[in-house]
């Protein structure tokens, strides 16, 4: 009986999030709060880029302990843009990539072991440019029934860290962060959430704030 409520809860859970991001999504509306001070908005940051490059995430929706949870990374640290933040697994497009919902696949499978066969596809979130790098990250939610084996791959992630989705939800999740960049410079009073004792800001928050958004409408 226990595991047919499960079920039940599963399917409800899922039904209600596919139907919330088929009336459509909060988009950049959703990726104000978290903007940092003088970042534009992707629409208006395309319009001036003079290259682009392709990349996909995805954003992995387990159940566990009767709870749902989500997971990101960490980025090892290194000499670059992104060295040490925090990110839903994923990466750039390659050649061979038959379309960008497979590059999200394929990434996460490289970055923490999950088969590119497992986790059902949801829908898509709004896309993500990203000015310091040139990436537009295109993000994509998939559902598994129970928590994915995980296996980090140490030379692209530091630690995997995992965080309730009602943590997500909570006001008390919103908090703000200095951060300093490439350049020395430090920008104060950045825009973030704080889940799993980790501070998430940049295109990572602002992904994670629209889903919020979706899950908090929902019935």
């Amino acid at each position: 009986m226990q595991n047919l409520w499960l079920n039940v809860m599963n399917n409800t859970f899922i039904d209600n999030l596919k139907k919330e991001i088929e009336k459509g999504l909060p988009g950049e509306h959703s990726h104000q709060r978290m903007l940092p001070v003088n970042r534009p908005l992707s629409s208006y940051a395309l319009q001036k880029a003079s290259s682009v490059r392709e990349s996909a995430v995805a954003i992995i929706i387990y159940f566990e302990n009767n709870t749902f949870k989500s997971i990101l990374i960490q980025r090892p640290i290194y000499v670059g843009a992104h060295s040490g933040q925090i990110s839903f697994p994923g990466g750039k497009k390659e050649v061979d990539d038959i379309h960008l919902e497979y590059t999200a696949r394929r990434e996460t499978f490289e970055e923490v072991g999950i088969s590119i066969h497992q986790g059902e596809l949801i829908g898509q979130l709004t896309s993500v440019f990203i000015p310091v790098s040139g990436f537009i990250i295109e993000p994509y939610l998939y559902f598994h029934t129970e928590k994915p084996q995980l296996l980090a791959n140490e030379r692209e992630v530091a630690e995997i860290i995992d965080f309730h989705l009602d943590d997500l939800i909570h006001e008390s999740s919103f908090t703000s962060m200095s951060v300093e960049i490439e350049t020395g410079i430090i920008h104060n009073d950045v825009p973030c959430f704080q889940l799993s004792a980790k501070n998430i800001w940049g295109a990572t928050a602002l992904i994670l704030n629209e889903l919020r958004d979706i899950l908090v409408r929902q019935p």
